[in-house]
């Protein structure tokens, strides 16, 4: 990134603290919103992949080819972060479910939310814990682009015990609500850098508002699934984030990659686009498999703060490093 451009993404950098920061308390206020008007959250429901696409357009808006240059460079790590996304957390998932006897549509939904690929409050937290942003991005990206082939055969293959599902049909809609957006959205990065680099500092409150309109928009309907199974719900999803964080660090230190890479590969794999989730849980199964992505939304973000202020004071004690050739 040249000289010229840092005012720019500090500015965007900035703006995702922000966003990131007062996120779960709009998550919250949505979904009490959704609860107590479930007539007029209703209305929201049939435009849930629309908001999707637009969270994913903006992702891609952010991306440049640069971004890409590290599958590269520095090949090794980005396939330790993106084989670990797609292991450990649906290997956590699988467990959870049968540990925690969980009746079949929220084992599905649990089951969904480790599926899904990387979410993008993962590069903020890498920031905040003075991890490898550039390495964060790069891992999510690559996530994404691969989650039309991974998430409904990991979901088919995990899930198909508990309801029928239909992995082709569930492909399509990802490569509808992610790829193609994520795509149109670098495209026009490229075609207009000038005109985009201007508004990327809105672009986290683009997400922020669009992850509030998809949770309003799935939560109906749920409450009493919410009732008679909460605490088990909140049980799963708080263990199924935090055994991420943990297994993320500890695959990363087993394969001898630094702390850096290790805190990098950690926030990755325990924050997953539980978007996503809620919209594909809306569209193919009940609205009781949607809980666990509405609360993994909330609670992740929470819990990566905490994170990070963790590794951040933990990185402050290391000695200073030298910066990986990107």
């Amino acid at each position: 990134m040249s000289e010229n451009a840092q005012p720019q993404r500090s500015a965007e950098d900035r703006a995702a603290l922000v966003a990131v920061t007062v996120f779960p308390a709009l998550i919250i206020i949505a979904t009490i919103f959704a609860f107590a008007f479930p007539n007029v959250a209703s209305n929201v429901s049939p435009h849930v992949s629309i908001m999707l696409g637009i969270i994913m357009f903006g992702m891609g808006l952010t991306l440049t080819i640069p971004d890409f240059k590290l599958v590269f460079t520095r090949p090794l790590p980005i396939l330790l972060g993106v084989v670990a996304q797609y292991v450990i957390m649906p290997g956590i998932a699988v467990v959870l479910t049968k540990v925690l006897n969980l009746p079949d549509a929220v084992a599905v939904g649990v089951i969904l939310v480790g599926c899904a690929p990387g979410g993008t409050s993962s590069n903020v937290i890498s920031y905040l814990a003075k991890a490898d942003v550039a390495l964060s991005v790069t891992m999510t990206s690559i996530s994404t682009l691969i989650a039309p082939i991974m998430t409904p055969l990991l979901v088919s293959w995990l899930a198909g015990t508990y309801m029928d599902i239909d992995g082709g049909a569930m492909a399509w809609s990802i490569v509808q609500t992610v790829l193609i957006p994520v795509i149109a959205g670098l495209v026009l990065r490229l075609l207009i850098p000038t005109v985009i680099d201007r508004i990327l500092p809105v672009l986290p409150w683009i997400s922020t508002f669009g992850i509030c309109a998809v949770v309003i928009g799935v939560v109906p309907g749920s409450a009493g699934a919410l009732k008679t199974a909460g605490a088990t719900i909140f049980a799963a999803v708080i263990l199924h984030n935090l055994f991420g964080y943990l297994l993320g660090y500890w695959a990363a230190k087993l394969f001898r990659f630094d702390n850096r890479v290790a805190r990098t590969v950690s926030s990755e794999v325990g924050m997953q686009n539980s978007g996503l989730a809620a919209t594909l849980s809306k569209t193919y199964f009940t609205p009781e498999t949607a809980l666990p992505a509405v609360i993994f939304s909330v609670w992740h973000n929470l819990s990566g703060a905490f994170l990070s202020m963790f590794y951040r004071r933990s990185a402050e004690k290391e000695p200073i490093a030298k910066e990986p050739a990107a």
